[in-house]
């Protein structure tokens, strides 16, 4: 198990982080720029000293300033991905793969080279060099290299972060089963959520230098336990104030106007969070279907495609955005400046406190 503790002085705040990575699984560190995300894996790898530290990797221990330990960055079996995949220009892909073995001969290092690049379907590419690669055949060779020198734990800076639209789900697809197959414990930053969820078995969210939740994917979606958790997790996030009202329901008051209920018991100021996808559009004027509690009027600001989506801007009293196939937008004539209902579940409508 890599474990790792970290107390260090960050700009206009204090990173205070213990996190914990299991063989075989991932730990995603999740958050925004400036959180502290990429200062925990530059303190596990060696690159930074904290003020106050403890990194232990199964029996190995690679920090402990209470003790006066900090092992090198070369002494730490540690395998880096760096974020822009740091790849010698000079160097084909298998020199590359092997530029960390010169403990082996060089028949020994292309060879081992070659049986890595041949794992990730790149062993055709082995003498290309890494300006004539795709995004995504450099960021395989720079996880390769990572894993060469049989590191007993993997660290991993955005590692999707180089790579466009297209070409990053399926380069996401396939790194999610590399760190499942390599069965060492594996740490990785992402400022992008569905990236952590992909990615992540277990995701970390930090905010301003402190590990504000974490959990599965599944359970910081379901369960987000602040307004701020919400909104990272791709949640549209009202506020308002929130009382009992009958067969335990809730009802919040909007800030600029509107209702809406929830299942979820809260009084007071909250944060009423809901999955964009949660949200039905309906014409203005058309009648009451189905069960949904919350009905918002809304105008449609903004129109636009995100894969085989259609995502909508809204403004309700507050900024609402919500997804619908390409077909509704036809079908409902969805254009900037239209004139709809959005209605949803109570359900479907977390509340936590502010």
């Amino acid at each position: 198990m890599l474990h790792v503790e970290a107390r260090t002085q960050l700009g206009d705040f204090d990173l205070d982080v213990v996190v914990s990575a299991h063989p075989g699984r991932c730990l995603a560190l999740a958050g925004p720029s400036g959180a502290g995300k990429s200062t925990v894996l530059r303190i596990v790898g060696g690159l930074l000293r904290p003020q106050q530290g403890l990194v232990r990797c199964d029996d190995q221990v690679w920090l402990d300033t209470a003790l006066g330990i900090n092992v090198a960055p070369e002494k730490r079996r540690c395998g880096y991905v760096f974020q822009d995949y740091a790849l010698f220009e000079h160097l084909n892909a298998w020199q590359n793969v092997a530029y960390g073995l010169r403990h082996l001969s060089r028949r020994e290092r292309q060879h081992r080279a070659e049986a890595l690049l041949d794992r990730f379907g790149l062993l055709p590419r082995a003498r290309a060099r890494p300006h004539t690669m795709s995004g995504g055949e450099r960021q395989r060779v720079a996880v390769a290299r990572a894993l060469a020198r049989e590191p007993n734990a993997l660290l991993l800076d955005e590692p999707l972060s180089a790579l466009d639209a297209r070409t990053r789900a399926s380069a996401g697809r396939e790194l999610a089963a590399v760190l499942r197959d390599a069965q060492v414990p594996s740490i990785l930053v992402t400022h992008d959520f569905s990236e952590a969820a992909v990615l992540g078995d277990h995701v970390a969210v930090i905010d301003g230098g402190r590990v504000v939740q974490h959990g599965t994917p599944g359970e910081l979606a379901a369960t987000p336990a602040s307004a701020f958790v919400a909104d990272f997790t791709g949640a549209v996030v009202l506020t308002g104030i929130a009382r009992p009202d009958t067969h335990g329901l809730t009802v919040v008051d909007l800030d600029g106007g509107g209702q809406l209920t929830s299942t979820d018991r809260a009084e007071g100021p909250v944060a009423a969070s809901v999955y964009p996808w949660e949200i039905v559009i309906e014409p203005l004027n058309a009648p009451t279907i189905g069960s949904a509690r919350n009905r918002l009027r809304a105008e449609v600001v903004s129109v636009t495609t995100v894969g085989g989506r259609v995502r909508l801007g809204l403004a309700a009293g507050q900024p609402l955005i919500a997804e619908v196939s390409e077909a509704a937008v036809g079908e409902l004539d969805l254009r900037p400046g239209a004139h709809i209902t959005a209605s949803w579940k109570a359900a479907a409508t977390r509340l936590v406190r502010t």
